[in-house]
């Protein structure tokens, strides 16, 4: 790996999709007739691998919300990796179980610290978590109807096709906040049951709605209120950032990932109920599995939480994380990345070539060069490996570049040349335009 990462010598492999297939091409057959053995496979694929992969652990790797995982947690996934708990039935995972149990415990009174019975299960990101709040919503109520912000992410409308559920409606926002007042005038429309969709940590800027007055109009109009934290819930750690969350402990429901701010290798989701008994909706029997004479000999029943069936021991590697870090270590780094961001868009700001699209919340920047293709310079530095930064469609329906800063070790210099890259890939595409006409 590090003879591939050296052969890069960039945050991405150079020459786009094209180059990426010929040098796989180029490794020869990976399922042949007669293998070439365990050492000359994984050497040479791993090697292959490295070369050809974006690194997060790389400043200039910052387009989504793609971190660096923290070497405990990779060391934590090597171990769980050779035991292989199945997490489906108790006699194959004993204290993996046992593990997850506690570590969902914590979490849960983390996100609900005077709940009276809340619970945790994992999940593999904010995708799965969004699904399972709109699912224990229909369970309640068959005929629900799901609302969302227009900032919310695309997963809400994927769970409710799947559900078989109406298509949200769409409230509107100021900005990229979910506005109360026109939440108030969707559900003064309705006639039936609701299930609103909150975002706290937009994919776009990072923004967050305001939960506890969102939380308002839910319980005025007795509709459930679920929240996509999936990006920024685990400011829960940081004193200094859990007021951006306020209001967070009234959702009925709550997207969590730790692939994200908490550094794990994907995947690594969590969904957090405000009520345990919202839960049983996942119950489902398995003899071979789940026997009614083994549960009620105390073997505990893990075929409940999850709507799928093996799954691998995530909550090991995220509980050895908190182990070592703790909650405020954990918020530290949080904090890092949010004050880094912080910089970098004040350096964006004094930079006379480029222009700020508003001052973060967590640790997203959005910027553009103020002259050039903005999407044509992106897709300039993918190619070229320099650089991996995203895209964002903001209104009126302009394209945005897009830093989002989930490396807690690295500084505003370290995004400096980054800054730079951008404006002279800007510049050489205003000079072929002009050659070009």
């Amino acid at each position: 790996m590090a003879t591939g990462s050296a052969g890069r010598a960039a945050p991405g492999p150079s020459g786009g999709p094209a180059a990426v297939a010929a040098a796989v091409a180029a490794a020869g057959p990976l399922v042949p007739a007669r293998g070439v053995g365990a050492e000359q496979a994984l050497s040479e694929l791993s090697t292959l691998l490295a070369a050809g992969s974006v690194d997060p652990a790389e400043p200039g790797c910052a387009a989504h919300l793609h971190c660096p995982p923290l070497a405990v947690s990779v060391a934590a996934d090597v171990a769980a990796s050779a035991l292989n708990p199945s997490m489906d039935s108790w006699d194959q995972a004993p204290v993996a179980s046992e593990l997850e149990s506690a570590f969902c415990a914590a979490i849960a009174r983390l996100c609900y610290p005077a709940a009276a019975a809340p619970d945790v299960v994992v999940t593999t990101g904010g995708t799965e978590s969004n699904l399972l709040g709109l699912l224990l919503a229909r369970e309640k109520e068959p005929a629900v109807r799901p609302v969302c912000g227009r900032n919310a992410h695309h997963s809400v409308s994927r769970a409710a096709w799947l559900l078989g559920v109406p298509a949200p409606l769409v409230v509107d926002c100021e900005g990229e906040r979910m506005r109360p007042d026109a939440l108030d005038g969707v559900l003064r429309g309705l006639d039936g049951p609701a299930i609103v969709v909150a975002t706290a940590g937009t994919t776009n800027t990072g923004e967050i709605d305001p939960l506890r007055q969102l939380a308002r109009v839910c319980r005025a109009h007795g509709a459930r209120f679920h929240v996509d934290a999936a990006y920024g819930g685990l400011a829960l750690c940081s004193p200094a950032l859990r007021p951006l969350l306020d209001g967070l402990e009234e959702a009925d429901s709550v997207a969590l990932d730790m692939h994200k701010f908490g550094w794990q290798p994907i995947s690594a989701g969590l969904f957090a109920a405000r009520e345990a008994a919202d839960l049983r909706a996942l119950s489902v029997s398995a003899e071979y599995l789940n026997a009614d004479d083994d549960t009620e000999a105390g073997l505990p029943d893990l075929l409940g939480r999850s709507i799928r069936t093996s799954r691998r021991p995530d909550a090991f590697r995220m509980a050895v994380t908190l182990r070592a870090l703790g909650t405020e270590g954990l918020g530290e780094l949080i904090e890092r990345c949010c004050h880094t961001a912080q910089e970098v868009a004040s350096a964006i700001e004094r930079h006379p070539s480029l222009e700020l699209w508003g001052r973060p919340t967590l640790s997203t920047v959005l910027f553009r060069p103020r002259s050039g293709d903005v999407a044509r310079v992106r897709r300039v530095l993918l190619e070229s490996g320099a650089a991996i930064i995203g895209r964002a469609t903001m209104p009126p329906g302009e394209i945005w570049l897009k830093l989002t800063l989930l490396h807690p070790h690295a500084t505003a210099a370290d995004y400096l040349g980054l800054l730079d890259e951008t404006v002279t890939a800007a510049r050489a595409d205003l000079t072929e335009g002009a050659v070009a006409s």
